[in-house]
């Protein structure tokens, strides 16, 4: 930790959260004679880079002076009247909860940048590519950060309308149908979540969330806890995604470019669960209470179904898309996450946002590394790339193999990396729920888990094998016929991925850095504000 004043800490989470709108502004803007380099095209794509680079630094500095001895607290806070006759304030802080977040999303977004700035998506100009990308970071961000009901709503709205343009403009076959299955879809959950934000705030007089948590609901009656949690939590469940409101996810992970898919795993599903924790178990606990079973037995369905989706599309002869399969992951790793939360105790929630972070980290990791197979062969279809001429990593393209194989094992939980704790720590919430949530029903659901973890297990080695293995001697071919040679892993991406591979390790061998933070302040939450 650094002893930096409040005042420079309550600047850098302004600037954090404001500093990627002034860039995408920027991004807009002709380049200046002296800095466009070899191209305008050039000039924007590092401006990206430098914008992405300067907050992220940003964001380090924030966590260096965060004081880990009281991470329950909210930190670098500013608080101003924005709408006096509603009471909505532009509310501003971080606690042990949403810190790890930031970073995670300062960090992806930055290799996010660096990675288009060497392979840039085939579509239009950069110009409004860059701009998208920093417009979008600014409402990732934001959602992390606000504390006022409206302005969750606001940052977490914010996010829609740049990451569909990236499906539609910059991404590849079926884009335009997966964009607007992607919009319809969130849209109109958020239409839903706003209206019980709209209950909680009037009921109690304020839509600060700060007030509300350290309420614990007590402002609020029974039905009006039930209401607000069936509508926010539709709203949220289709942003995590939730089964069965999943069926946009696959889709949009198919159609969109490498750093869109990265993103929207890495950071755009972690806005729901984040929701999830941070509105409606302190603002609403009688409410959950009673909605906690119907939600831990759809993350259980969404664990194994997700599995199974896998299952399936990894076996032979099922034309499965390989970031199709990974899509489909993600309704099973964030099915952990939301048993977690159902769990409603310290363990589980820890265990969620724990999952949550590993997540963003692996498969942000291994979209990066089917967008790069992707680039190099041409297609993403696994029975093409485990073909007689496939990609046979291990012997054509040794370095990306090995880095394939270890995101591999991440995803699937491996002792000793990140996927393994938040996951061992949600099945252990649901072995001892909360008190007054039915035991029997969450050890059913801890079951479901642990065979979720199995099949998770079977998929992904299945397709480590499929793909890393082979004939190296035979010559791989592209879709169109012409033979090409499979170039092993190149300076930009080695400097993208590197980070998710140190985090991966760091976090999975020295869980406390994680959990030293979020713990104090999970405890906090779920006392409603008096621990």
């Amino acid at each position: 930790m650094i002893d930096i004043s409040p005042s420079v800490m309550q600047f850098l989470l302004a600037f954090v959260v404001a500093a990627p709108l002034l860039g995408a502004l920027a991004a807009l803007l002709p380049a200046p004679p002296g800095l466009k380099g070899k191209s305008p095209e050039q000039a924007v794509l590092r401006h990206g880079v430098t914008v992405t680079g300067v907050i992220l630094a940003a964001a380090v500095a924030l966590a260096l002076g965060f004081d880990h001895d009281a991470p329950a607290r909210f930190q670098a806070t500013t608080d101003i009247s924005w709408i006096p006759a509603l009471d909505v304030r532009i509310h501003l802080g971080v606690d042990g909860i949403s810190l790890p977040l930031l970073l995670m999303t300062a960090l992806l977004f930055f290799l996010c940048a660096l990675y288009s700035y060497f392979k840039f998506p085939e579509g239009p100009s950069p110009k409004a590519f860059v701009a998208l990308l920093l417009v979008l970071e600014s409402g990732t961000l934001a959602t992390f950060a606000v504390l006022d009901l409206l302005l969750f709503f606001l940052a977490f709205e914010t996010v829609l309308i740049p990451m569909y343009f990236l499906i539609a403009r910059w991404g590849g076959a079926q884009r335009q149908a997966a964009a607007w299955k992607f919009i319809l879809y969130t849209l109109l959950g958020s239409v839903v979540m706003l209206l019980g934000l709209l209950l909680i705030g009037l009921n109690s007089g304020t839509f600060d969330m700060v007030a509300l948590a350290s309420d614990n609901g007590r402002e609020l009656t029974h039905t009006t806890q039930l209401l607000a949690v069936l509508a926010i939590g539709i709203g949220l469940a289709v942003k995590t995604p939730m089964w069965p409101l999943h069926s946009w996810l696959p889709d949009a992970h198919t159609a969109a470019p490498t750093v869109g898919s990265v993103l929207l795993a890495g950071v755009l599903l972690k806005m729901g669960t984040y929701g999830f924790v941070r509105i409606l178990l302190p603002v609403t606990p009688d409410g959950m209470a009673t909605f906690a079973p119907y939600l831990g037995a759809f993350a259980a369905v969404g664990i194994v179904y997700g599995s199974l989706a896998c299952l399936s599309l990894a076996r032979k002869g099922n034309k499965g898309d390989l970031k199709r399969l990974i899509a489909y992951s993600s309704v099973g790793h964030m099915g952990f996450v939301l048993l977690g939360i159902a769990s409603m105790t310290p363990t589980g929630v820890n265990g969620a946002l724990f999952a949550n972070i590993a997540h963003g980290l692996i498969t942000g990791l291994l979209f990066f590394l089917v967008g790069a197979l992707k680039d190099r062969y041409g297609t993403a279809d696994l029975d093409t790339l485990a073909g007689a001429t496939g990609a046979a990593l291990y012997g054509r393209a040794p370095r990306l193999g090995a880095f394939l194989a270890f995101a591999a094992v991440a995803s699937l939980g491996l002792p000793g990396l990140a996927g393994f704790w938040g996951e061992m720590l949600a099945l252990f919430g649901a072995f001892e729920p909360a008190r007054g949530l039915s035991r029997p029903a969450f050890l059913t659901y801890m079951a479901f888990g642990a065979f979720g973890t199995l099949l998770t297990a079977a998929y992904l080695l299945i397709v480590v094998r499929r793909v890393c293995m082979g004939d190296p001697a035979a010559r791989p071919e592209h879709p169109s016929g012409a033979a090409l040679e499979l170039a092993d892993i190149q300076r930009h991406e080695f400097a993208a991925w590197t980070p998710l591979v140190a985090l991966t390790v760091l976090a999975g061998l020295w869980p406390a850095v994680l959990l030293g933070l979020t713990d104090p302040a999970v405890q906090k939450l779920l006392a409603g504000g008096n621990a």
